[in-house]
């Protein structure tokens, strides 16, 4: 029974049929659709696996307990590579997207019916397709290394920020563009003493919140051939080096951290 609030009095009623016959007819629907799903997973689940998956964790966790320390050594240059390629493949995502955001917010683009969906296009294409996608179709193109991680970031990092962006340029106070416009600025004066110092806050806290993420996904991208960290990580699952992919996981964790760090030590002293 539903519950009516009547001044400081909770009162309790009766649905009516209508009410508990949608109720009803949702339950059904969700319990028929867990149903079919659950079969269709557990069809093509080979349950022996799951069954002694416990005992096959356990196993990995003794394995990768006693890491070689003196391993940090060799995973120094990859882990350095993978935070720059994160971080160039930001920048290029940044250079890119900050444009398109400019053309795909409503108050800022100079076409409404043409220019905006062309910029709003190319940042959902962007978010459509997950950075290890990218890479993959880029070590194809380019060849494996870095160059396609990097790339790969770029492209995924335009439509993260792009959106974020050209929502908070729709944001902004009018008034304040409306008075520097009265004074016969110029659009690019308009842009620049009117808008841009409203948006400025959320650019850099976008674009250090995406530097972050960007650092943990470069962690896996070597595992298509894209560089960094994720070759050696590779390398060492498949030679079954449990010892070594135990350094390498907390080279990530450290890296991780310490991006959490700058991240918010930026965004402290921008906002």
């Amino acid at each position: 029974m539903p519950v009516i609030e009547a001044g400081d009095h909770r009162v309790w009623r009766r649905r009516d049929r209508a009410e508990q016959l949608r109720n009803w007819l949702i339950w059904l629907v969700g319990t028929a659709l867990f149903i079919v799903c659950w079969r269709f997973i557990s069809e093509r689940t080979i349950w022996i696996f799951v069954l002694d998956a416990p005992q096959q964790a356990w196993d990995m966790a003794v394995r990768m307990s006693n890491p070689p320390m003196g391993y940090f050594n060799r995973i120094l240059q990859p882990m350095w590579d993978t935070v720059n390629m994160a971080t160039i493949g930001t920048l290029i995502a940044i250079a890119i997207a900050t444009p398109v955001a400019f053309l795909a917010a409503s108050n800022t683009t100079p076409s409404v019916y043409f220019v905006r969906p062309v910029a709003l296009a190319i940042i959902v294409t962007s978010r459509s397709i997950n950075a290890l996608i990218w890479a993959l179709l880029l070590v194809l193109v380019v060849g494996p290394g870095l160059l396609a991680g990097i790339i790969a970031i770029a492209l995924r990092s335009i439509g993260f920020i792009g959106k974020l962006l050209y929502e908070a340029i729709e944001e902004i106070d009018e008034t304040q563009v409306e008075a520097i416009r009265a004074t016969g600025a110029q659009p690019t004066q308009v842009l620049s003493y009117g808008i841009w110092p409203q948006v400025l806050p959320a650019f850099a806290g976008i674009s250090v919140y995406r530097w972050d993420i960007n650092i943990r996904e470069a962690t896996i991208l070597g595992l298509v051939g894209a560089g960094g960290i994720g070759v050696q990580l590779q390398a060492s699952v498949n030679s079954l080096a449990w010892g070594q992919v135990s350094v390498i996981f907390m080279a990530i964790l450290v890296t991780v951290v310490f991006s959490e760090w700058v991240s918010a030590k930026v965004r402290h002293a921008v906002l």
